[in-house]
């Protein structure tokens, strides 16, 4: 008996050490109703995961982008892997920015977000294709797809955002959260090098909880370790000035 329980002990140990140590999927849970209704304008961001199918909508709160909430991604085309050609169907991963310009409140699909495909990686690397939307209406031939429902408060925060001082809202689109036994489990994939690049963007607003600041050179993302010198912080302080006058 003692020779199978240690057996069982030397089996368990490293399923317990890989547990201890591998990033959390899930790194926040979301504010408060309450809280939530007094951040509409406060800065936001925005990220995408492919495979969970997940959109999630953080909050500036002081130094810190705090979780919304989590919605539903309806559809998306083209499975796992980056945007490369116009018509090949399929939604893009990286690093992108939304300016107030790129909102489309008449969007023949509810109301939609350009998310600014292609970006200066994907110019840099001779990817082709526009109009890559967030969006309602639950169909895509490119775009994420959302319920008319999440849409609106999506939509309403980044609105709301930009309108407030926020001079960007940055998206990061990655094909799943980049945890290290997800990494594992994709490392044959054709996209692996290209996910590669993700990955430390990924692991930065995890330790931080503010997006990172992504550069491209030489047609590589690549992070930069210093934060985003945009007006969130301008941004920040004038939503606390309005809340606090209220």
């Amino acid at each position: 008996m003692r020779k199978i329980a240690l057996f069982l002990a030397m089996l368990l140990i490293p399923a317990y050490c890989l547990a201890m140590t591998e990033t959390p999927v899930s790194p926040q849970q979301p504010v408060s109703k309450e809280l939530k209704q007094q951040l509409l304008g406060t800065p936001v961001f925005i990220q995408i995961f492919k495979e969970e199918r997940t959109l999630d909508l953080y909050g500036k709160i002081g130094n810190e982008y705090r979780l919304l909430n989590s919605f539903r991604i309806c559809d998306f085309s083209g499975g796992l892997g980056p945007k490369r050609v116009e018509g090949d169907f399929k939604s893009p991963e990286g690093f992108y920015s939304v300016q107030l310009n790129q909102l489309k409140p008449d969007s023949h699909f509810y109301r939609a977000i350009n998310i600014g495909f292609p970006n200066q990686y994907d110019r840099e690397n001779g990817y082709s294709g526009n109009y890559l939307m967030i969006h309602g209406n639950c169909v895509s031939i490119g775009c994420y797809a959302m319920t008319n429902a999440y849409m609106d408060q999506i939509y309403t925060y980044v609105n709301a955002a930009l309108r407030n001082g926020q001079s960007e809202v940055e998206v990061n689109i990655f094909p799943f959260r980049m945890t290290d036994s997800n990494m594992q489990r994709h490392r044959d994939s054709a996209y692996f090098s290209f996910w590669k690049q993700l990955k430390p963007g990924y692991d930065y607003f995890l330790k931080h909880k503010q997006p990172p600041n992504v550069t491209v050179d030489n047609g590589q993302y690549v992070l930069n370790q210093n934060p985003f010198s945009n007006s969130s912080e301008n941004a920040s302080k004038t939503f606390l000035a309005l809340t606090q006058t209220k």
